[in-house]
């Protein structure tokens, strides 16, 4: 929100109408594109996945 209303002197109503691709691509228009826009790879999903599961074990103690 700081980045489209304050960087990039949007009006809310723009900014908040925006789709994330859309930011992107004014963002990257901005300060050029840094490497945001490469594929994510199988690896980088079992990473992620790794990371932040969709499950959290149970903890019996709670």
């Amino acid at each position: 929100m700081e980045l489209g209303l304050g960087v990039l002197g949007m009006v809310p109503a723009v900014f908040w109408s925006l789709t994330p691709r859309e930011l992107q691509a004014a963002l990257a228009g901005k300060f050029g594109d840094a490497g945001g826009n490469r594929e994510l790879t199988r690896l980088d999903l079992d990473a992620l996945m790794q990371r932040f599961p969709d499950e959290r074990p149970i903890n019996a103690d709670e």
